[in-house]
């Protein structure tokens, strides 16, 4: 990326009355959003940049819109049209305020590798759902929709800093010795700084994402995998060289590059970094304010003490509410009372689960409904290393949990019981007006597949599951996740028993699934009824740059009444196109590769 303006705009945070607008410059600048029109015919605003271990950035806050507002906007550095690009093949960036209607559209993935998009590429990590997705939209398309989506959010997993691609990792050798830890993982803020600019500054996606509203939320490969998985895992990477110098810039550079935007302009005023860099400008116009010192410690205390921060947060959808929660930074690992969520952030999930929206709408990287067998795996392993079956073995289980990645909501029996109690109280109608479904979005296990809680009254609980965007798992785990998922139920649940772990309270079945592509996924809310499509990217021709949009599934989930006895399965299942000549000839290169 050429020029001041290297990496953005990324239109974040939007409500009906404002919009938040990130960058990355090359330098200490002023940068300004201007737009075409505006209802007070006010056109610009600007705000200096804040500087981060020499990187330079702006979030601007565009105010004073009404709902469903729309218009196009300009960035400029130094008083410098910058955004949109000169001669850009792709449509004008639009700013739109939200509407208060209750159709809102909402795509959603998580699992995202940056490589090249050439045939190499599309071989190894196939073809990215999300860059197909943009590519579309621009050329007047919406998918399976008659209108594109109204907000974009990333459930984890936007960056590897452990599992970095071949471009990452000549930028680390050019600074330091890859033969010395954390070799060719990511190390310091610079080499965070650099992998966003890899995930984000392709065309076609940057475009997308400077006026799609987007919120994210990390998961474990933003830091690195199984963060979190337990109190010996955290000693395992303390004892290394390097795990301060990663945490410290994993939290640092999400907070930049992730959270900040997510946060309302009401949460942004109250966080004390924001605070911090108010207090830095000290007022004086075009001062850009230093924030490395105050962002590195923030960073280290709030990995330290976990309840000094939440990366949780609310966002609204038209007449829905939509609660995105860290399961991975919140989690307490004492021994004995392991939690997804420690107390003070279980709380807050609590006063957040209520009644009285069209949907509730629970956003978690991590699954909270795995196929029951695999559900009931985890627990068995929770109590196999609190000594379930013996001290003797708890070390197996512990080697198990690490290697299997046993960590997901069924490991942390305890939390996952209060969540289904709370959601329980929410669908029976207990916490006010019982919502026409709960709905949980996840991703993370690079598959994708819908699952419904069985219930006989209240509102609908379902889970859709969109993973990956584009990181597919290679074709033998592809067979073992299908086979697992039947055969482990039987083994999971004696298991379970042997280990006196009581049964999950809740009984679920799967309804469609599971599809392995690099998938999208958009659910949208109309009129009381639930529609989700899951759209992936096919190359045809040889028009490896210019990959089709086809749909692996297109589901109308029928919602009945809160209350009704009625529990149809989900209806209309219109699988799209999977295979073909493409994916036969794609097959037997697979084939022929791992022949070597």
């Amino acid at each position: 990326m050429s020029g001041p303006l290297l990496l953005g705009p990324l239109l974040r945070h939007v409500d009906e009355e404002s919009a938040a607008v990130w960058v990355e410059t090359d330098r200490a600048a002023t940068v300004t959003v201007r737009l075409a029109d505006h209802p007070d015919g006010r056109l610009e605003w600007n705000v200096p940049t804040f500087a981060v271990h020499g990187h330079h950035y702006a979030l601007v806050e565009v105010v004073g819109l009404t709902p469903g507002w729309r218009t196009a906007y300009q960035v400029l550095v130094d008083d410098e049209v910058h955004w949109p690009e000169p001669d850009s093949p792709f449509p004008p960036s639009v700013l739109t305020a939200a509407s208060d209607e209750g159709r809102v559209r909402l795509a959603f993935g998580s699992c995202r590798t940056s490589v090249p998009h050439d045939a190499l590429h599309h071989l190894s990590h196939g073809v990215d759902a999300l860059r197909t997705f943009a590519l579309d939209v621009a050329g007047g398309g919406s998918g399976p929709f008659e209108e594109g989506p109204d907000l974009l959010l990333l459930l984890g997993d936007q960056v590897y800093a452990d599992s970095t691609s071949a471009a990452m990792r000549d930028f680390i050798a050019s600074r330091r010795d890859l033969d010395v830890d954390p070799g060719p993982e990511l190390a310091d803020f610079e080499e965070y700084a650099h992998l966003y600019a890899l995930a984000w500054g392709e065309p076609a996606l940057r475009w997308l994402l400077s006026w799609l509203p987007s919120l994210m939320i990390f998961d474990d490969h933003d830091v690195r995998d199984d963060w979190n998985t337990s109190v010996r895992w955290r000693e395992q990477m303390e004892a290394t060289s390097w795990w301060r110098g990663r945490i410290v810039a994993a939290l640092g550079s999400y907070w930049v590059y992730q959270h900040l935007g997510n946060l309302s302009p009401a949460a942004r005023a109250a966080d004390p970094l924001w605070q911090e860099l108010g207090r830095r400008r000290d007022g004086r116009p075009g001062h850009e304010a230093d924030l490395t010192d105050a962002l590195d410690s923030f960073a280290a205390h709030v990995d330290a003490h976990p309840t000094a921060y939440r990366w949780s947060y609310t966002h609204p959808l038209g007449g829905s509410h939509l609660v995105v929660v860290d399961s991975r930074a919140a989690r307490d690992l004492t021994p004995g009372r392991r939690s997804v969520l420690d107390d003070a952030e279980m709380a807050w999930l609590d006063e957040q689960l209520s009644g009285g929206h069209e949907h509730l709408v629970v956003a978690t990287s991590l699954p909270f409904l795995l196929p029951r067998g695999l559900h009931h795996l985890e627990s068995w392993n929770e109590a196999l290393v609190d000594g379930g079956w013996g001290r003797r073995v708890a070390g197996l289980g512990e080697r198990l949990r690490q290697g299997l990645d046993l960590e997901h909501w069924g490991a942390f029996s305890d939390s996952f019981d209060r969540v289904t109690r709370m959601v329980d109280e929410v669908a029976d109608g207990r916490r006010g007006a019982a919502p026409s479904s709960v709905i949980f979005l996840s991703g993370d296990v690079h598959h994708s597949y819908v699952t419904e809680v069985e219930r006989l009254t209240g509102s609908r609980i379902l889970q859709l599951v969109c993973s990956p965007i584009r990181n597919p798992l290679p074709r033998a785990m592809r067979a073992l996740v299908s086979g697992m998922s039947h055969a482990a139920r039987p083994l999971g649940r004696l298991l379970a028993s042997s280990a006196k772990v009581p049964d999950p309270r809740w009984r679920w079945h799967g309804v469609a699934g599971p599809w392995f592509d690099n998938n999208l996924a958009v659910l949208e809310v109309a009129d009381g009824h639930l529609r989700a499509a899951w759209v992936a990217g096919r190359v045809l021709g040889g028009e490896e740059g210019h990959p089709r949009l086809t749909t692996v599934a297109d589901l109308d989930l029928d919602v009945p009444p809160a209350g009704s006895e009625h529990r149809p399965a989900v209806a209309h299942v219109h699988p799209g196109v999977v295979g073909g000549a493409r994916g036969r000839l794609l097959r037997l290169l697979e084939r022929r590769r791992d022949r070597g």
